[in-house]
């Protein structure tokens, strides 16, 4: 049998060699030609996958209104913010890479899912924009280019082609610039920008949840019992009898490193966001003494996008040897989450 297998293969060999040409040279140049096709989008993977920086929201927001030769009235920071973070989805090394088809883009994970988080911010914000912020009341009338920019944001972040997810988001960001200018021109009253604690109270609350559900996402690394198993084996009858514990939550290792860049990429846009929340709604934080909880949220939120020095995401148990990337992502975020939370309490206050 091992001499039949070995025959085989002589076969297949003589057979390519004679297709060839019988002196392998063209079977050595595509050999070739692949191998550096792979050594380029290697690299180019490598290159790829590396954050953007952050950016300077009060000096993108002078530089933008000096531009455009408008004053940044109240609203103008964040507008401008919302365009600037969906520019930089677009138009970072590499572009828009969760749709790609073809390597490297292909082959990478961690870069979509950071994309990912990022575009659940921006969705969340345009949507709070549309519902709540660009209305005075329950009864006003939504603004014709918030009504364009938020449901662009929320089309298939994986579509290639016919239309693709980036002519979709470009579509978004237009109509933004759109209410950006009205929204700054003197002469076009039209566009608001309402900056009330009640506005930023109800995107706060939606907020809280997703920062909430990625905390507890990034602790179940190692393993997190299930609070809905623990209520369905308690016994209501007997008081002193033992808790019985099921099966513990535990995110698969090949998903932890996903759950971590998704986290980082919406920390990334909820930093810029904040920063110009700060600069809109400056007033209101003022009157509701809610400015340090505002402080606190971005002194977090930096937190998080420290560099990564590790080329992986390390798992280790919560006391042992080696870092657990997730963890911390997580305390960064829980803090941040419970700023939040203060946050909401002040506003509501009268």
């Amino acid at each position: 049998m091992p001499g039949k297998i070995t025959q085989y293969f002589r076969d297949k060999k003589d057979d390519i060699q004679d297709y060839t040409g019988g002196n392998g040279v063209i079977g050595k140049f595509v050999l070739a030609i692949l191998l550096v096709y792979l050594l380029v989008t290697t690299i180019l993977g490598m290159y790829w996958s590396s954050e953007p920086d952050t950016f300077s929201v009060r000096e993108h927001t002078r530089a933008l209104a000096s531009d455009m030769g408008r004053e940044p009235v109240t609203g103008f920071a964040t507008t401008a913010t919302m365009i600037k973070i969906a520019e930089t989805l677009l138009d970072k090394p590499g572009g828009y890479i969760s749709n790609d088809i073809f390597p490297p883009g292909l082959w990478m994970d961690n870069m979509p899912n950071w994309e990912f988080g990022v575009l659940v911010q921006l969705r969340d914000l345009s949507r709070a924009m549309r519902k709540d912020i660009s209305r005075s009341q329950s009864q006003s009338a939504e603004d014709a280019d918030l009504i364009i920019a938020e449901p662009q944001f929320h089309f298939d972040s994986g579509s290639w082609a016919i239309p693709s997810t980036e002519r979709e988001y470009r579509r978004g960001i237009n109509a933004l610039k759109r209410y950006l200018d009205r929204l700054s021109h003197p002469e076009q009253p039209n566009a608001q920008f309402f900056a009330r604690a009640d506005n930023l109270n109800n995107w706060l609350a939606d907020l809280e949840t997703r920062l909430g559900s990625l905390s507890r996402t990034l602790s179940e690394s190692v393993g997190k019992a299930s609070v809905s198993e623990a209520l369905a084996n308690l016994n209501p009858d007997d008081p002193l009898a033992e808790d019985t514990g099921g099966d513990d939550v535990k995110t698969p290792w090949t998903k932890i490193d996903d759950v971590f860049y998704e986290a980082r990429g919406s920390a990334w846009a909820l930093l810029h966001i904040f920063k110009a929340i700060e600069v809109d709604f400056r007033k209101v934080l003022q009157d509701k003494n809610a400015m340090a909880s505002v402080k606190q949220i971005i002194i977090e939120l930096e937190g998080t996008q420290q560099p990564m020095w590790s080329p992986v995401i390390l798992n280790g148990s919560g006391f042992g040897v080696l870092a657990n990337h997730s963890l911390t992502m997580a305390a960064y975020l829980s803090r941040a989450n419970a700023a939040i939370s203060d946050m909401r309490d002040l506003l509501s206050r009268g």
